[in-house]
């Protein structure tokens, strides 16, 4: 997995399939999820075991939850 963090906290994920798909981190809910609208911990994806982490892994989400939630991106990766 890699997750490329965009402008306005959009994120271009590419899953293990090779499969592209925009995520929108806007749309997270919850106090957990906060911090991601600061550029400096948005910017800053690290991927553990195939989860897309931030600030030493105290955000996280699952990928599962990052495929439900996105969708298919058909442009030329960025």
């Amino acid at each position: 997995m890699e997750a490329k963090p965009l402008r306005g906290g959009m994120m271009l994920v590419t899953f293990s399939t090779g499969e592209t798909r925009l995520f929108d981190t806007t749309q997270l809910e919850g106090a957990a999820f906060a911090p991601l609208a600061e550029d400096e911990v948005f910017n800053n994806p690290v991927i553990f075991h195939g989860v897309i982490t931030w600030k030493n892994g105290e955000i996280d989400i699952a990928p599962e939850t990052v495929y439900r939630n996105s969708y298919a991106y058909e442009g030329k990766a960025v």
